[in-house]
């Protein structure tokens, strides 16, 4: 007879238990909300080309990170960094951290969302009615070394969404924003888009969409606009010279939610097909059009977006090209109302949109852009 113990194997823990249901807790809020809007623009027929918003505004937290939190939560609670209890910390230019405090009440969890002392009043209104604790630093450059800071004193997580939003998101799909993107335009004249257009804050949406195309083998090209002085762009540059991309340098963003200092670990400059600079301006101008040409109302980086959307059309356009182009709506211009969509606090900040609203008018009067 055989007299080996037999080996004392552990039961699963109460932590275990609690990992368990907080993933249960999340999978559950995500059936019950439907896909965000694939909204079309009216553009003239005889372009032979169609442009697309991506409506992610429409999310129960009202941005484009409702999906990156959601993300980033799941991927903290299989890895074992998030239990029971556990504070989240967060730097976040307001958005991100709009979102992770939706999820961190949703489990029951402190929220800390470490930001720039000029991010707009409206998101950090919502962060604290929904529970969390916001802590504001007035040099933009130290978010990052505040939050390991405060995480490592609570014993809690830092959730560092520049990090891993590109690897918390299965680009492969799982309904990701690309296969979503993919999806809606199925029966459209154009269904595989010849241009998607994002922005870059952590990088994380450009890496999903840019390996989600290249996965599937479809043709379609990825732009990437960048606010004026952002690091993102020189380290594309940099990256396509045979360069290190992570020595590239910039400026803290005027447009909330996207542009870095510092180019992110999630930025992944080899799968971008185009990079350009949009004046800031430029950026208001596009997203104040929105309001008046499609009665879309959208935050700032959906105007850097739009921008660039804009003169690849116009470049389809001149070089007689049909298809379709598909950019993003990030957020609400309601989150921008004593910021961007107020006067008095765009002249303070030596914007002006008129001359950039000009050129997307003629371009829809004459089919040429300036």
């Amino acid at each position: 007879m055989d007299t080996t113990p037999l080996l004392s194997l552990p039961r699963t823990s109460s932590s275990r238990a609690w990992v368990d249901e907080a993933i249960r807790i999340i999978e559950a809020e995500s059936m019950r909300s439907a896909d965000t809007h694939l909204h079309k623009l009216e553009l003239p027929h005889e372009w032979g080309i169609e442009m697309y918003l991506k409506d992610e505004s429409t999310h129960r937290t009202g941005s484009l990170k409702h999906r990156l939190a959601r993300s980033l939560f799941l991927y903290g609670l299989v890895n074992g960094w998030i239990t029971e209890g556990t504070t989240i910390v967060e730097a976040s230019s307001g958005s991100t951290a709009v979102s992770e405090a939706y999820y961190a009440k949703l489990l029951g969890l402190p929220f800390i969302a470490v930001m720039a002392s000029s991010t707009s009043k409206e998101k950090i209104a919502l962060i604290e009615a929904t529970g969390g604790t916001c802590h504001l630093v007035d040099d933009p450059s130290t978010v990052y070394d505040e939050s390991e800071r405060l995480a490592a004193d609570a014993n809690g997580h830092y959730m560092d969404q520049f990090t891993y939003a590109e690897r918390a998101t299965d680009w492969r799909g799982n309904n990701n924003i690309a296969e979503s993107i993919f999806q809606q335009l199925a029966m459209e004249e154009h269904p595989v888009p010849a241009w998607i257009v994002v922005g870059a804050g952590t990088g994380g949406t450009s890496a999903t969409i840019g390996r989600y195309a290249r996965y599937h083998c479809h043709p379609t090209r990825l732009a990437v606009a960048d606010p004026e002085g952002s690091a993102f762009l020189p380290a594309w540059e940099a990256a396509n010279a045979g360069s290190d991309p992570l020595a590239a340098t910039g400026a803290s963003s005027r447009i909330e939610g996207i542009g870095r200092a510092r180019p992110e670990p999630s930025f992944v400059p080899s799968i971008i097909d185009f990079m350009a600079t949009v004046p800031d301006a430029a950026s208001v101008a596009a997203m104040r059009h929105l309001q008046d040409f499609s009665r879309l109302c959208a935050g700032p980086s959906t105007g850097t977006n739009l921008w660039l959307a804009w003169q690849i059309v116009a470049n389809m356009l001149a070089a007689g090209e049909k298809g379709s182009v598909v950019t993003l709506l990030c957020d609400n211009g309601e989150r921008y109302t004593t910021s961007y969509y107020d006067q008095d606090w765009l002249e303070a900040n030596g914007l002006d949109p008129a001359p950039y609203t000009g050129r997307i008018e003629r371009l829809l009067e004459t089919d040429r852009w300036e």
